[in-house]
């Protein structure tokens, strides 16, 4: 099951340095959110409807100690650049097929695109959404005011029946 100071550590010391992070459930949601986060798709199909815009990757950065990936990211509309997305996710690569792996570690599309561009079998499984009281980094990545409050879900994605990928993603809608 994604733990969130797992996903988090390869970038954060603390957890608390990304922010605070509280269970909610889909109900305590805003419409948006809900459309946003409470659902059992890839994040990149979803944001992409969600604001009428493709969206490309940022990669910030990588951590690889096989055969675990891990990045933290942006998702950027390519309408204006504007940043929709921070994810942090942690991939066992052995699970993925060669071709996969080799675009996930170039880092310049985003994984879900590259799931579906290569006809990956999976299945994406919510596991928690979180109210999140942002910290410095996260508001300036989401170009975000002080008080802000935002949104976020864990999920993983199941590959031939094991869990390949662990993510965090916390949107802005």
């Amino acid at each position: 099951m994604p733990d969130l100071a797992q996903l988090t550590q390869p970038f954060y010391p603390s957890l608390d340095d990304l922010g605070q992070f509280r269970p909610v459930d889909a109900a305590d949601l805003s419409d948006a959110y809900q459309g946003l986060l409470a659902h059992d798709d890839h994040m990149t199909v979803t944001v992409e409807a969600f604001h009428d815009s493709l969206v490309d990757v940022e990669v910030l950065k990588q951590h690889l100690a096989p055969p675990y990936y891990c990045r933290k990211s942006l998702l950027k509309r390519r309408t204006d650049g504007r940043a929709v997305q921070l994810g942090c996710i942690r991939i066992c690569l052995d699970l993925l097929p060669e071709a996969v792996r080799t675009d996930v570690l170039a880092g310049n599309v985003p994984l879900g695109r590259i799931l579906i561009r290569h006809h990956v079998l999976r299945h994406v499984e919510l596991i928690q959404l979180w109210q999140v009281d942002p910290g410095e980094e996260l508001r300036h990545h989401l170009d975000l005011p002080a008080n802000s409050n935002l949104y976020g879900r864990t999920a993983r994605i199941i590959v031939q029946d094991r869990p390949a990928v662990q993510l965090l993603e916390i949107a802005v809608p």
